[in-house]
Order: structure tokens, then C-alpha cells, then sequence
């Protein structure tokens, strides 16, 4: 195996903890970015290309049918093979918003297209749930088990807020684990319904979950009850029966005590690779395991793991996801390092698979467990920050999409104006320590243009009230956020100057006046006149 040092080519403020990584048609994808997307992508789905030392993206297209596809963290993510003439896809089901919003929808996500230059198209198309509907949620785990020629998901732990009824001002945001309940999904008519198991009386976020035929295997995870990661490993057995499904649990002795574990899949087999996770809230796992799955069960083979970097051996958190089939892209935050202009180290880890080699951008296992986000949570308290990740910033990819490329220097420098710093006198929002109030900001906060005042002036969205819908309608056509009195003004970096209306002073109209009027008299009446009046 290697460890590889990468220089991420403007792209590292997208991967941040909470994204997701997966591979379609032999392409890695990076999803769930940070912010609200750019122009420049519209649906916050990259491209991920290593070459060299070099890490790239480059932004994916939607195709015109697919819905919209929120930026989720830590939802849980599972890989469709081809079967009955449908092709690769991916499931994704529930996780957070920039919002903080836990998510409760079902989306599926399959290639729409490739163009006559490789251009990859995605379809997304979110499936109705109907039954017994699972809580929104996340941290939790979605696998594929096929028993008796048919197929079902099975979904498993996470984590959601305290019932409403519970939460106070204190607790708004606080969570817990969701009740320890295995919910099946049928894909062809979207029924779910849930079983409760003896076996599984506590539960568990996190955690890794690999399944085979009619089989799921749930492997460490944490507890928010107990504070702890035992050593936990179940055996799910599902028979898709003619009536309702059988289901079996059963508890064995080997097991790992790991949370936010990576899994990367080896070969064409069921054979996987664990690396990564966390141990304690203050110790990461620094060790690799081999684990494969057969008709007998599940095996843990030590591996040797990598020359750790003092970097990633001293860090408190870490975080990454499968790249391709043997392969993990890893993140270790740099931790406030001034001479570093980048938030993260990134590596490549790359794994020797059973056949001729590493097949990159391969596909990838039915684990969805690879990772948490340690946003606004305790150093290591299952940091909920493994998976690779709302905002764009990227991307130049060689030769190929030469022209659907992103860099960010082609945005403009808010950094150096005043943009982000005008606003209405009493805003209590600061925009270095905010918190995001819409899906469309995280990275900063979004920004009106008001006409109150004498010269107008730029307001933070959030203290004129508006909501989220009409803030979408703002930032079409490609401009800058306004309000409804600036829509159609163009994109102005800086407070603009008061458009003064010169008047036009049109002078008063002066009544005429008439003269006196003048008496015609002959030299003899005026004589008479004056000798009357004398």
C-alpha cells in the first residue's frame, strides 16, 4: 500500500467533513458540498480526478427531468449494481442541510447520459416512501440484500433531534440516537415497514455496515446513551417471503470498536478494506483490517497500515471516503496553521486489490457508515466527519470538458470589499462567527441590495426576513442577491453610488401685467382738469 500526498488545484473548500464520495460509470463523485453552489455548478455534484499529485474537480450536470438534490451531510448512501437491465445507481437517504435541517427523503441517483466528449449526465429522482416511514435522521446505514430473486434496503441507526415536545431553548439543537428500529424498503412500490429486534436494544450511529446476499452485517458505531464504541458486530438475516419478510439478528464475538470507519471494497470480491474511524473521543484508530464476507460469514484479517505522516498522527480528526476500489481519499485538517493557505491535508491511500492491481474509480461497496461531521461537536465525540464533504469552487480538468472547468479566481474577490461588511445599523450578525440561517448560505452570510436609506446599501438577507423561496428568486439570472425594488440592476460589487435625478427647474410663469391705462384728452380738457382740481 502507499500513502501519496495531494495539492488540491481549488477545490479545497469543497471537501469539507460531511461530504459523501461515490463512483458511477468509473467516475468518482463528490457530493454534499459545503455551501449554496455557484454558477458555475449549479447542482453541487463534482468529478473527482487525480492525476499525479494533483487533486481536481470538475462540476457534473443534471439532467432537465431530475429534481433537486440538497447538499447533504452524513446522510446514508448505498450502491445499486446493475440488475434486471437497470443500471448502476445510488440510493441516498436522509442527512443534514447547511441548515442544520435533518433531511427524511429518498433520492435516487443514475447516470442520465455521457456526451461525445465523456461529459457525464446525472438523473436524480426522489421515490415516495409509504407505511412505516422512517424519522428523519443521519449518520445511519442503508444496504441492498437480495433473498428469493428479490431485493429490499435495509436501513439501520443514525441519529435525529430530541421529539418536539421535548426540546427546549437549551436542547433545540441537541440529539440522540433513534429508537434501535430495522426498517425495510421496497424499491419497486416504495412500501417501508419496521421491525423491532431483541437483539438490538441500544443505538448506534456511525457505524459500518456491509452486507452480502440476504445478510447485513453492523459493525462498531457510537452511542450518544452510553458515550462508548463497543466492540458491537450484528448479523442481520432478512427472507423476503411471500407474506411479510422474516427477520433474524444475531450477535457474534468478533467485532471492532470503531466509529466513522472508511470502507473501501478489494477486488471483484466481497472483500473490504476498514482504515480510519475513532477508537475514543480522543483516540483515533490508527489500524487497518481486512474483512471478507463468505458463505461461512465474516472474517478480520490484520493489514499493515500505511506510514502515517506526523501530520495525521498528531491531528485530532480525520476524515475521507472510498475513491475507487482499493482506493481512500483522505483529509486531515490543518488546525489553524497560519503558514498553510489550505484548510486540509489531503493523501491518497492506496490498497493492492486480488487481481492484477488497483482499479481506480471502481465500485465501491454497500457501505454507507464511512463518515461524520465534527462541525459544532467535542474533538473526536464521533465527530460525525467521514464521508467526503452546499458551495463550488473549483476546477480545471486538463484536457478533456475543457470548457465546463471552474476556477475560482474567476469569481469575484469579496475578500477585498466591502460586500460581506455593509449592512443596516442594529445587525447582530457577525460574518466570521454566523451561523447559517438559509441552505443558500453557509459559507458567508447572503447579502440584499435595500433601497431604504438615502443612498441605499447592502443588508444581510436574514435581517430583512425574507424566506427561503423568495431568496432563490432573487439569485436567479446569474446576479447577486437584491431585493424586489433593485431586481433588475446589475451585478454591483460595492454599495452603489445614489443615482441623483438632476430636476429640471423650469421657471415660474409671471402673471403679465397690465399698464395703466392712459386717457387720450386734447390740450383744452387737460387745461379744464387742472383748473377744476386747483
Amino acid at each position: 500500500m502507499t500513502l501519496q500526498t495531494l495539492t488540491p488545484v481549488n477545490c479545497a473548500s469543497l471537501i469539507q467533513p460531511g461530504c459523501s464520495l461515490l463512483q458511477l460509470d468509473d467516475e468518482v463523485l463528490l457530493f454534499g458540498q459545503k455551501g449554496w453552489p455557484k454558477r458555475a455548478c449549479p447542482t453541487g455534484v463534482f468529478g473527482v480526478r487525480i492525476k499525479g499529485s494533483d487533486l481536481k474537480l470538475r462540476p457534473i450536470t443534471f439532467s432537465n427531468d431530475s429534481c433537486y438534490l440538497p447538499p447533504l451531510r452524513c446522510p446514508a448512501v448505498c450502491r445499486l449494481d446493475p440488475y434486471d437491465d437497470l443500471p448502476e445507481s445510488y440510493l441516498i437517504h436522509g442527512g443534514r442541510t447547511p441548515n442544520n435541517e435533518i433531511s427524511s427523503s429518498l433520492y435516487l441517483l443514475t447516470m442520465d447520459s455521457r456526451g461525445c466528449n465523456r461529459k457525464l449526465t446525472l438523473r436524480c429522482k426522489e421515490k415516495e416512501l409509504v407505511g412505516e416511514v422512517p424519522e428523519a435522521r443521519y449518520g445511519h446505514s442503508l444496504s441492498i440484500i437480495q433473498s428469493r430473486g428479490k431485493m429490499a434496503c435495509v436501513l439501520f441507526g443514525g441519529r435525529s433531534y430530541m421529539p418536539a415536545g421535548e426540546r427546549t431553548t437549551e436542547s433545540w439543537n441537541s440529539v440522540i440516537d433513534c429508537p434501535p428500529q430495522v426498517f425495510l424498503f421496497d424499491l419497486e412500490f416504495g412500501c417501508s415497514s419496521a421491525h423491532t429486534l431483541p437483539d438490538l436494544c441500544d443505538g448506534q450511529s456511525f457505524h459500518v455496515s456491509i452486507a452480502r446476499k440476504d445478510c447485513v452485517y453492523f459493525l462498531g458505531g457510537h452511542s450518544i446513551t452510553s458515550d462508548s464504541r463497543p466492540p458491537r458486530l450484528f448479523r442481520l438475516r432478512v427472507e423476503l417471503l411471500q407474506g411479510s419478510p422474516l427477520i433474524s439478528c444475531e450477535t457474534l464475538d468478533t467485532g471492532l470498536s470503531v466509529s466513522s470507519a472508511i470502507v473501501t471494497r478489494t477486488g471483484p470480491t466481497h472483500s473490504y478494506i476498514i482504515l480510519g474511524g475513532y477508537q475514543s473521543d480522543s483516540q483515533k484508530r490508527m489500524e487497518c483490517t481486512t474483512v471478507i464476507l463468505d458463505e461461512k460469514g465474516i472474517h478480520f484479517e490484520p493489514l499493515e497500515a500505511p506510514n502515517w505522516t506526523p501530520d495525521i498522527i498528531h491531528s485530532r480528526t480525520w476524515f475521507g471516503g472510498s475513491a475507487g476500489e482499493g482506493s481512500v481519499l483522505l483529509a486531515v485538517p490543518t488546525e489553524g496553521r497560519p503558514s498553510q493557505p489550505d484548510v486540509h491535508y489531503f493523501y491518497q491511500v492506496t490498497f493492492k486489490s486480488e487481481g492484477d492491481g488497483v482499479k481506480e474509480d471502481d465500485g465501491t461497496q454497500g457501505c454507507s457508515q464511512e463518515s461524520t461531521d465534527y462541525d459544532n461537536s467535542t474533538p473526536l465525540e464521533d465527530s460525525e466527519e467521514l464521508y467526503f464533504g452546499r458551495e463550488p469552487h473549483e476546477l480545471q480538468d486538463g484536457s478533456d470538458d475543457e470548457e465546463d472547468t471552474y476556477n475560482e479566481e474567476d469569481e469575484e474577490d469579496v475578500s477585498q470589499t466591502g460586500y460581506w461588511i455593509k449592512c443596516c445599523l442594529g445587525c447582530q450578525l457577525d460574518p466570521n462567527t454566523w451561523e447559517p440561517y438559509y441552505s443558500t448560505e453557509l459559507h458567508r452570510p447572503a447579502m440584499i441590495f435595500c433601497s431604504r436609506g438615502e443612498e441605499g446599501h447592502w443588508v444581510h438577507a436574514q435581517c430583512m426576513e425574507l424566506s427561503e423561496t423568495l431568496l432563490l428568486k432573487l439569485s436567479q439570472g446569474s446576479r447577486k442577491y437584491f431585493c424586489l425594488d433593485h431586481g433588475g440592476l446589475p451585478y454591483q460589487e460595492m454599495t452603489p453610488p445614489r443615482q441623483v435625478m438632476s430636476l429640471k427647474r423650469t421657471p415660474m410663469k409671471v402673471k403679465s401685467r397690465k399698464n395703466p391705462p392712459t386717457i387720450n384728452m386734447s390740450p383744452a380738457k387737460k387745461s379744464f382738469f387742472k383748473r377744476l382740481f386747483e
